[in-house]
């Protein structure tokens, strides 16, 4: 099957975009990479009036350091981030996760604005994101609005996007020296989609925690604190003190009634944790 008809427009610059989303007549799309509005398209899941490719958008392909942060272009592929064409401020973490999306092919075209905006719960951005702390910039013509990332994302395939609003940036701040980092998921084979998904941020000098339980066909659960599932404290005996009846609750809480796949979160959430341990 091959798309309905729409039109097509490839703006020159990011104001151009705006404008052509505000001027638009009908549904307009925003194509940022393609790897999951392209096979929609043809599908016909979605069938836009126009789409306004902003791939080529030099604005939105550049990534710098921000004073704490890395600044990260909505159009900055997997792949960019996978072979160390931007800054690193997470210890490597950002590149290794990059590295396991999908295949090379997708990776070269995928973009980090446009994965999040997709908001597929078994995507690993989706996931990746809350646990690093970081923010989202979204753009408009009545200009532009900072969220959290974990408030971006509103349930499956859908987000916090308004009408004629498109994502600009990702703001990651920078991992402390001191910071453990682990992120593990689980696939049937590399590169196919996610069945569960643990990303894990743990400070024990700072006695902070972040973590995220992903692939819940909704909005991954994000603890900004998680203390809860270490007895209430974080501190540098974090693996031994993990407590799966606290994750299972979570779990439960989020409205996963199946006891095989609460398990299945609950064991890649532990190899998470063993990860950042190690």
């Amino acid at each position: 099957m091959k798309a309905a008809p729409f039109a097509y427009e490839r703006p020159a610059s990011l104001d151009a975009a705006i404008a052509l989303m505000a001027e638009a007549k009908g549904v307009a799309k925003i194509m940022a990479g393609g790897q999951s509005l392209g096979p929609m398209l043809n599908l016909r899941l979605v069938q836009p009036d126009l789409i306004i490719d902003i791939t080529g958008l030099g604005e939105l392909k550049h990534a710098e350091r921000s004073g704490d942060e890395l600044v990260i272009g909505a159009c900055v592929t997997h792949g960019d981030i996978e072979d160390g064409r931007i800054p690193d401020v997470t210890h490597n973490a950002m590149r290794r996760v990059a590295g396991g999306i999908a295949y090379r092919a997708v990776r070269n075209r995928g973009t980090i604005g446009g994965s999040l905006s997709h908001a597929d719960p078994a995507a690993d951005w989706v996931s990746v994101l809350p646990a690093l702390g970081a923010k989202i910039r979204l753009r408009s013509s009545a200009g532009h609005r900072d969220l959290a990332i974990e408030d971006f994302m509103t349930g499956a395939l859908e987000s916090a996007l308004q009408e004629n609003e498109l994502v600009e940036a990702v703001r990651v701040p920078v991992m402390r020296a001191s910071a453990r980092w682990g992120y593990v998921k689980a696939c049937r084979k590399p590169g196919e989609f996610a069945h569960a998904i643990a990303a894990v941020l743990i400070d024990p000098e700072a006695t902070t925690g972040r973590v995220v339980i992903g692939a819940i066909e909704a909005p991954p659960i994000v603890l900004t604190d998680a203390s809860p599932l270490f007895g209430g404290k974080i501190t540098g005996n974090f693996k031994r003190e993990f407590v799966a009846s606290a994750a299972d609750a979570l779990l439960i809480k989020a409205g996963i009634a199946n006891a095989v796949d609460r398990h299945i979160h609950i064991a890649i959430l532990r190899r998470a944790i063993d990860e950042a341990a190690a």
